[in-house]
């Protein structure tokens, strides 16, 4: 019982708070690193070489390696992240609308009939239409 109050005793509050402050910027510090690393081949501008360099300066000398890609190109961080958001989100988009199709079968039938109806196709094409689509 006395060994563990003075465990308690030997590690006082601000020095637990000091620990947890450490733990806290130590995980900070590993997302910004991973952060750069990851704007660095999202680049499209930068060549092969642009990114192999920035990467190798970055683990060789990461807190210098960091901030200096952050002087010199954390502007456009922030607009590179926003076109790839844009481009997954027109992938997404163009994924979501050729899984649902052109519309049901009731949809095709009277876009079909509606074209039968102003003369644009002929009732043998209306047919042969009809059965396409009621077999897909």
């Amino acid at each position: 019982m006395k060994d563990s109050m003075n465990l308690a005793v030997d590690y006082p509050l601000l020095n637990m708070f000091w620990t947890m402050m450490m733990v806290f910027l130590w995980v900070l510090w590993f997302f910004l690193l991973f952060r750069v690393i990851g704007d660095i081949f999202r680049d499209d501008e930068l060549s092969g070489w642009g990114k192999a360099g920035w990467t190798i300066f970055v683990i060789l000398l990461p807190f210098l390696g960091v901030f200096v890609y952050l002087i010199a190109r954390g502007r456009g961080m922030g607009e590179r992240e926003l076109k790839q958001a844009q481009r997954n989100e027109e992938q997404f988009r163009s994924y979501v609308h050729q899984s649902a199709g052109s519309g049901s079968q009731a949809e095709e039938l009277s876009r079909l009939a509606e074209l039968k109806n102003r003369g644009e196709i002929t009732e043998a094409e209306f047919q042969q239409a009809k059965h396409k689509v009621l077999m897909a």
